[in-house]
């Protein structure tokens, strides 16, 4: 997958390194159901274990120009006879490339696969409801609001709400149509 600024490519091992770096960022664990104190070990275990999925597809998100790893997507729930995923983690973990819209760059590149390249009729995600930048980049890119789902996630040993939303495929085309992807 790629766009003007962005290549987003199956993770490789070598990736849990940055992975680790990453996600021991206050600005990464804040915003995700990441309890602190993982460990590259942990990372690179569960890494070895999404593997193995055929349900679950890893992915790192790099700037073109630089070949630079910036940033990551977890989808799990892959599931081809619903046709449809969910985008677990997605995230620009390169502190000095945040805030410059890459990461809406990297989910529009995202949709683009699902819907179009994986006939996806269903893509869903989450977030906390403190994660009000997503929650705002959700909706501009068309995501709807199913619900929330209490308790659903774990983070530093408590139990966290996430906020559902999902898109259709005939969303995500309508969208398109109209310019707002």
């Amino acid at each position: 997958m790629q766009s003007n600024h962005l290549l987003i490519r199956p993770s490789t091992f070598e990736d849990c390194t940055l992975f680790a770096k990453w996600e021991a960022q206050p600005y990464i664990i804040e915003f995700f159901t990441i309890s602190q104190g993982r460990d590259y070990n942990e990372i690179a275990q569960e890494f070895v274990k999404r593997t193995l999925d055929s349900s679950m597809l890893q992915l790192t998100i790099v700037m073109k120009d630089e070949d630079k790893p910036i940033g990551r997507v977890f989808i799990s729930r892959l599931d081809q006879h619903a046709d449809s995923l969910d985008i677990t983690r997605i995230y620009i973990g390169e502190d000095s490339y945040r805030g410059k819209g890459l990461g809406e760059e990297a989910l529009r590149l995202l949709l683009e696969y699902c819907f179009i390249y994986l006939h996806m009729e269903r893509v869903t995600l989450d977030h906390v409801p403190e994660n009000r930048r997503a929650a705002n980049l959700y909706l501009k890119l068309g995501f709807q609001y199913e619900g929330i789902a209490r308790h659903a996630g774990k983070k530093d040993g408590k139990y966290v709400d996430l906020h559902l939303m999902s898109m259709l495929r005939s969303e995500y085309f309508k969208n398109m149509k109209n310019g707002d992807l």
